[in-house]
């Protein structure tokens, strides 16, 4: 194992353990799939307040769609200058395109370091003890192609997973053409005439840029789908886990936001 993921990949797997003997009482044999959720939400948690920062990020960004839609009518020929409005828009809401990515971004590590702990068959110098564990019939490190293979016992496991992952997937995107149809609710209709007012070769641009964010929004719930298909059983958890805790948390932020006072 590489140096670089020898160390957490070590801490992770002492604490995985910990969670698991503390479990066992309650969950038995499957007290190290209990012990990877519980440490994915513990990652979670830790996260919390840059998901509300994001979530922030983004419900300013729905305030400014207005505003750079003119921006984008008005300097479509310039891209240089729009650039820069863009970016002065965004400082003086505080925010940025790229807010809604912190809690993802800092994610990956941990989702690394989930997937080397049941790849690696010695950790410390010692077994690794987490291989033996099973998620009902399919061990923890196992795939879903290898082994038994797809149409077996251990199949049947990941194809559970895999549904729970696509019906994780269409909350969200449900969830997220909720919140595109009250941003388009607040959006003032003269600032939709003038956007589709522009000139041929803005509309143009503005319309493949369109497209291409609306085709990222529909394909990236499923991403972790995608994801569990070609990873081990405890990784697929883990990212079904924190799927799951995404939807959970989204919807308790945007909640608070909306019953809180006006900034």
């Amino acid at each position: 194992m590489s140096v670089l993921f020898g160390m957490p990949v070590d801490l992770a797997y002492h604490l995985v353990c910990w969670f698991a003997a503390i479990l066992a009482p309650l969950f038995g044999g499957l007290a190290a799939a209990a012990a990877i959720v519980a440490f994915t939400m513990l990652i979670r948690l830790a996260l919390v307040p840059l998901s509300y920062y994001a979530v922030r990020g983004e419900r300013a960004r729905s305030r400014l769609l207005p505003q750079v839609q003119e921006l984008q009518r008005q300097h479509a020929k310039d891209p240089e200058r729009l650039r820069r409005e863009l970016a002065a828009v965004q400082r003086a809401e505080g925010t940025s395109m790229y807010a809604g990515c912190l809690p993802l971004l800092l994610q990956l590590p941990f989702f690394s370091v989930m997937y080397r702990l049941f790849l690696s068959h010695s950790v410390a110098g010692s077994p690794n003890t987490l291989l033996s564990h099973r998620l009902l019939a399919a061990p923890l490190g196992s795939w879903w192609l290898g082994g038994a293979g797809p149409v077996s016992a251990q199949g049947l496991v990941f194809a559970g997973l895999f549904v729970l992952l696509a019906m994780a997937g269409l909350a969200a995107l449900r969830a997220a053409r909720r919140t595109q149809a009250r941003t388009q609710a607040r959006t003032p209709a003269g600032t939709a005439r003038q956007s589709g007012a522009a000139a041929p070769g803005a509309a143009g641009q503005t319309g493949a840029a369109d497209r291409v964010v609306s085709l990222l929004g529909r394909v990236m719930p499923f991403g972790s789908l995608l994801m569990a298909a070609i990873v081990p059983l405890a990784a697929g958890l883990y990212l079904l886990t924190t799927a799951t805790w995404t939807l959970a948390e989204r919807a308790a932020i945007n909640r608070w936001s909306r019953l809180a006072p006006p900034r």
